[in-house]
C-alpha cells in the first residue's frame, strides 16, 4: 500500500511533529508499505530516505515563525498527488491542508487526519471570545472531510468529541527507547552546566507563544526563592529566544540557552543528564519532548492543562503557573526512585506500537497490504 503523507510546519530543526513524522514513515517501509512524504521547503527535491521518499515543494515563509513554511499551491499539490496515485492519504495540518480530504474522497482515496495540534487551545489562547465556536466549527468540516480522525491522547480527542464526532481513534505516539536511555547520562556534561550540588532543570521545545516557555523561568526562580540551587538548560530555539534571553539575565537567573540540537544523541545525553524537565506548553496534544524525558530516566513536570499529565501518568507532575510547577519540581527532586519509574512509563510507548496504530486506522496490517481492498 502507497501511504502518501502531507504536512505543514515541518522544518530541519522542528521538534515533535518532524520526529514522529520521520518514526511513522520507517515503521509503514519496515511493515511492508510505500510510504510518501509531502511537506514545504525553499525548493522542490525528491529524495529516498529510510522512511520512504520525502518531496519537498515550494511554499512561503510564515512570518515570525522561525522559518516555518505552508502548502499553498494547490494545482501542484494535486498534480503531484495524481502522479503519485496513493493507496492512502495521511495528513498533518487541519488548516491549510484541509482541503485533500475532500480532494481524496472525490477520487475515492481513503484518508485520515492526524490532530497533532489543539484548535480549541490555539484559540483559547489567541482568539479571543468566541474561540470556540470558530474551532468547533473547523473541527466539524474537518471531521466532514476526512475519513477518520486519529488523535494521540484522549485531551486531543476531546475537542471532535465534544462536538459529536464518533469513531475519533486514539493512538499514542511512541519514543526511541535505545537512543533515549538513562545510560546516556553524562557527567561532563552535567559539569558544563550545572555547579557541584545544583540541580539541572531542562526545558526542552520550541521559543513560541504557544509553549509559554517564560514559565520555565518563572518555575526556575520559584525552586531557587526555595533555597534549592538550581540552574535551567534551555534546548530550542523560536522567535522568544532573544526576549527570554533578556528576561532571565534582568531577574538574574542562570539560565543556558542551548539553541537547537540537531543530533538526537546529543539531546538524549542532555535529558538523561537532567534531574527534572519542564514542559510548561498548556496546548500540547501529546508532548512527544516529554516521553523522550521519561524514556532517559528523568520525570517530568508539565502544564495541567495539555494532555501531558495523561502521558506521564505517575511519571510526573503538572500545575498550572510558573510558581507551581517549581514546587512540583522541587517534589520531584526529592522523591525516591524517580529515575525508574519513569523509565517504566516509557516503556509503556514504542514506536512500533504506533505504527500498528496507524495502520489499523487506515484498515491496512503488517503485510503491505490494504483490507479495504
Amino acid at each position: 500500500m502507497r501511504i502518501v503523507r502531507l504536512a505543514n510546519f515541518v522544518t530541519a530543526s522542528s521538534g515533535g511533529l518532524r520526529t514522529a513524522l520521520r518514526e511513522l514513515g520507517i515503521g509503514y517501509e519496515r511493515a511492508g508499505h510505500e510510504a510518501v512524504l509531502i511537506h514545504p521547503g525553499e525548493r522542490y527535491t525528491e529524495k529516498v530516505t529510510e522512511q520512504g521518499l520525502v518531496i519537498t515543494v515550494p511554499g512561503p515563509e510564515v512570518p515570525r515563525m522561525g522559518g516555518y513554511r505552508v502548502l499553498l499551491d494547490r494545482r501542484r499539490l494535486v498534480d503531484i498527488l495524481r502522479g503519485l496515485r496513493p493507496d492512502h492519504l495521511e495528513v498533518s495540518d487541519r488548516t491549510t491542508l484541509r482541503w485533500v480530504g475532500r480532494w481524496a474522497r472525490r477520487f475515492g482515496v481513503p484518508s485520515i487526519m492526524v490532530s497533532h495540534e489543539s484548535l480549541d487551545g490555539l484559540w483559547r489562547l489567541f482568539g479571543g471570545g468566541n474561540a470556540r465556536w470558530v474551532a468547533d466549527r473547523l473541527n466539524a468540516r474537518t471531521a466532514e472531510d476526512f475519513d477518520r480522525i486519529v488523535a494521540t491522547t484522549g485531551w486531543a480527542a476531546a475537542e471532535f468529541e465534544r462536538i459529536g464526532v464518533r469513531d475519533v481513534v486514539r493512538v499514542p505516539l511512541g519514543v526511541d527507547l535505545e537512543v533515549f536511555s538513562p545510560e546516556r547520562h553524562d557527567p561532563w556534561l552535567r559539569r558544563r552546566w550545572a555547579a557541584p550540588g545544583d540541580a539541572l532543570l531542562v526545558h526542552c521545545g520550541r521559543l513560541s507563544p504557544e509553549k509559554r516557555p517564560a514559565l520555565s523561568l518563572d518555575a526556575l526562580a520559584a525552586v531557587r526563592s526555595n533555597g534549592v540551587p538550581a540552574v535551567l538548560a534551555v534546548a530550542g530555539s523560536g522567535p522568544l529566544r532573544q526576549a527570554l534571553q533578556a528576561e532571565a539575565a534582568g531577574r538574574g537567573l542562570p539560565v543556558r540557552f542551548l539553541g537547537h540540537l540537531r543530533e538526537r544523541e546529543e539531546l538524549a545525553a542532555l535529558l538523561a543528564t537532567a534531574d527534572v524537565v519542564l514542559a510548561p506548553g498548556p496546548v500540547e496534544t501529546f508532548g512527544l519532548a516529554a516521553l523522550e524525558a521519561l524514556a532517559s530516566g528523568t520525570p517530568v513536570v508539565a502544564n495541567a492543562a495539555s494532555a501531558l499529565p495523561e502521558v506521564l501518568g505517575g511519571a510526573g507532575l503538572s500545575a498550572h503557573d510558573g510558581p507551581s510547577l517549581g514546587l512540583a519540581a522541587r517534589i520531584l527532586l526529592e522523591r525516591p526512585g524517580r529515575r525508574t519509574v519513569a523509565r517504566a512509563r516509557a516503556q509503556r510507548f514504542p514506536w512500533s506500537a504506533s505504527v500498528d496504530g496507524f495502520l489499523a486506522a487506515m484498515g491496512a496490517d503488517r503485510a503491505g497490504a490494504s483490507r479495504r481492498t
